[in-house]
């Protein structure tokens, strides 16, 4: 299964990376909406959060036109939500018994002796992941939330990325934590979730990649060195941005990431009998990310958020 996904994921990255940054910039134009909403092309994603934006737009300019009408876009894209939420609900509620089921099939059918083999990789991944938890939870902390309370809140929607793997599919349960249980707008919300999923993830564009490269350099002569570290730090951010709307996630960004530091893309191959493990972490993390940057803009923008410890301490 896993190779399988590898192919299709060097599939889509070729059907990207084979276009001009002008075509490239077209593919995100949204065509047809419903095939789009299908993961139909490797831009799909990117193409679905364009039109929301661009109907929003169109809906604010009919809403001054037109009070009546407004009103019923209004009363329509309310009621689509609260339906939407209600489908969230159930899932959640149905999460536990999903995510036995899911934990138990990823341990039968993961190989063992891939894992005791590669061990040492994984204990380093889930700790550099840890780590990044770690500055998420430093920068919470620095903007006066209380962070205990904040993984409190998230635990649900971290542990339903932990076991899915998918950002995306995520996106509603994200969506619903910031504004529910941490009180950040909807508006803020709503892109913090949906373009943290796609461009500038912690854990696949970030950790796995930058690791990829620096198992790879000694093997290929080349020297660890600052001006290796400062070249690495900007091909993989700028790599964070070219893998936007190409699924996939760290798989697909170290397809990226090595070429341009002229390395071998072997080694992938090589981690994906483990990759369901350490991917697993990594979409927790690309997922808290996108939280965090709510929690962050909110705050920016002179906003209380849930736990905000100041504000706790004004009340009597």
């Amino acid at each position: 299964e896993e190779l399988a996904r590898a192919e299709v994921l060097e599939t889509r990255r070729g059907s990207v990376a084979d276009l001009s940054m002008a075509q490239l910039l077209v593919s995100f134009v949204p065509r047809n909406i419903f095939s789009d909403l299908t993961d139909a092309r490797a831009t799909s994603i990117i193409a679905v959060v364009l039109f929301g934006l661009l109907f929003g737009i169109a809906a604010l300019l009919v809403s001054e036109e037109n009070n009546t009408h407004g009103d019923r876009i209004r009363a329509f894209v309310h009621t689509t939500q609260t339906v939407v939420m209600k489908l969230v609900n159930i899932v959640m509620n149905l999460t536990p018994y999903g995510v036995l089921a899911l934990m138990t099939r990823v341990i039968a059918t993961s190989d063992g002796s891939a894992i005791v083999t590669l061990i040492t990789f994984v204990v380093a991944s889930y700790i550099a992941i840890a780590i990044m938890f770690g500055v998420h939870a430093m920068i919470i902390g620095l903007l006066g939330a209380n962070v205990r309370s904040y993984f409190q809140k998230v635990w649900p929607v971290l542990t339903f990325a932990f076991v899915t793997r998918s950002s995306a599919a995520t996106i509603p349960l994200t969506i619903r934590a910031q504004i529910e249980e941490l009180k950040v707008p909807a508006p803020i919300a709503n892109i913090s979730a949906s373009f943290g999923a796609t461009i500038g993830q912690n854990g696949c564009a970030g950790i796995y990649p930058a690791m990829l490269a620096v198992m790879v350099a000694p093997t290929v002569g080349v020297d660890i060195d600052l001006g290796f570290i400062i070249s690495l730090v900007l091909i993989v951010a700028i790599g964070s941005f070219g893998i936007a709307g190409v699924g996939g996630g760290a798989t697909n960004a170290a397809l990226v990431v090595l070429p341009a530091m002229g390395f071998p893309v072997t080694v992938v191959a090589l981690l994906i009998s483990i990759e369901p493990l350490i991917d697993m972490a990594r979409t927790a993390l690309n997922v808290n990310g996108a939280i965090t940057t709510g929690i962050v803009t909110t705050r920016f923008l002179g906003e209380e958020v849930a736990g905000d410890e100041s504000a706790m301490a004004a009340q009597p």
